[in-house]
């Protein structure tokens, strides 16, 4: 891993360069993959505290596992090791909130260790959330910050033997949409300089009573809200006029730029402002396996016109009835009529659904799927045409295979060339020659 890539983008910022850097957040192999093919330079992969824990996660895995996920997926692709940094997301309490503060507390500090020993680097600390012995109410600022700064002397003292001396980088601040998107498009509030410049002084603050001033030497960067959100059925778009207070403050701080979450679906032109405005590292992940859904769906639709019924995968039909036995990754987010909680499964921006491709019906149902389109390759341009056209366009210019895996891949591309684009600097451009 290049552990001073990140500061390469501060100094950057700094020195008055728009530069900025993705970070995906999915664990999906088609968007990691997709990224490995194309990406020339350092790939930042982040899981969270809830996917990936010391207990396993949602996801099954510990850091230790997702480490050695990626490190396969980077042989399959012949990426570099080096060139792959991991970020650990929202690392707090906030999966045991249910629990007293010292027990909840125990377990946060203890997956720290777990990510820290596994070999993330990026670590953003996160003890917003109330815990169930806490005061009624949010945590106040100083709680927040003396519970960061507890995870930040564990993680120091891993980080102290050989090898991993000043490896580590931290981001603070929590200033996020709730899980699962926004429920109205009526507007988020932009962070104020106060508040942010408050956060920033009571984290200091704790870090140096907890003995790890080294470590706040090595934040670089504050998590605030910038306006961005999406929800079911839209997108708040940037207004970078809005944040141009929050802009003029960190040009001010030293070392540190901002990071940015929650802008998935943002235009390229939106994407490009926020990395203008030092909002240098861009989190999304949504918006990547929503693009696998599109891709998906598009290409369950070719199968029907070119299969009896009898033959199909399924796959829709088989998505549905996974996520109506097992609603836990979504009632409590999608909410409306049985109709609308329906269409919200399939194609809410929230992307739900992405809990499910793991399901071993699912993925049976997805093979199922490509190896009934392989059987029919060469495609009718026309089919392609009709539910697939971007990629119709990239076959027809001769850059793009005619095979359904190559029309995912080119849908998941999409999104990560927008993403590429606004990063700047040409050595973090991603490869427009990577395999179709």
């Amino acid at each position: 891993m290049n552990k001073n890539f990140l500061d390469d983008i501060v100094r950057a910022q700094k020195r008055g360069e728009p530069r900025g850097i993705t970070a995906i957040c999915s664990a999906h192999p088609w968007v990691l993959r997709t990224a490995m093919l194309q990406r020339r330079e350092t790939l930042l992969i982040e899981s969270t505290c809830n996917q990936v824990n010391q207990f396993g996660g949602y996801s099954g895995m510990t850091p230790a596992d997702f480490v050695a996920y990626v490190r396969r997926l980077a042989g399959e692709t012949g990426f570099p090791w080096e060139r792959v940094m991991l970020g650990g997301d929202h690392l707090g309490p906030h999966v045991w909130q249910a629990e007293g503060a010292e027990r909840a507390m125990a377990k946060a500090v203890e997956m720290v260790r777990a990510y820290v020993r596994a070999g993330y680097t990026k670590i953003h600390l996160d003890a917003s959330m109330r815990l169930a012995d806490d005061p009624p109410g949010p945590p106040a600022p100083e709680v927040i910050a003396d519970r960061a700064a507890q995870m930040a002397r564990a993680a120091e003292e891993l980080a102290r033997e050989p090898g991993r001396a000043g490896a580590l980088r931290y981001v603070i601040g929590t200033e996020v949409p709730v899980p699962g998107g926004a429920q109205a498009a009526a507007g988020v509030e932009v962070t104020s300089v106060e508040r942010g410049h408050e956060s920033i002084e009571i984290h200091r603050q704790a870090f140096c009573r907890v003995g790890v001033a080294e470590a706040w030497e090595r934040l670089i960067a504050v998590v605030v809200q910038p306006g961005v959100e999406f929800g079911d059925d839209f997108v708040l778009a940037y207004q970078s006029a809005k944040a141009q207070p929050l802009a003029a403050f960190i040009e001010r701080a030293p070392g540190l730029v901002y990071e940015a979450h929650s802008t998935d679906y943002q235009t390229p032109a939106a994407l490009r402002a926020l990395v203008r405005d030092h909002f240098a590292i861009l989190k999304v992940g949504p918006g990547l396996t929503f693009a696998y859904r599109e891709a998906l769906v598009a290409l369950a639709m070719m199968e029907a016109e070119l299969f009896p019924p009898r033959e199909r995968s399924g796959l829709l039909e088989t998505l549905e009835a996974a996520m109506l036995r097992h609603p836990e990754h979504w009632q409590k987010y999608y909410h409306g009529t049985p109709e609308e909680q329906a269409f919200k499964r399939r194609y809410s921006f929230s992307d739900r659904v992405r809990y499910y491709w793991a399901f071993p019906e699912v993925q049976a149902a997805v093979e199922r799927l490509m190896r009934n389109l392989e059987r029919k390759k060469p495609w009718p341009l026309t089919l392609i045409s009709q539910f697939a056209p971007q990629a119709y366009e990239k076959i027809r210019a001769g850059a793009l295979e005619n095979s359904p895996q190559a029309v995912i891949r080119a849908r998941v591309e999409r999104v990560l060339e927008e993403y590429a684009l606004a990063e700047g600097g040409g050595d973090a451009m991603w490869n427009a020659a990577s395999p179709g």
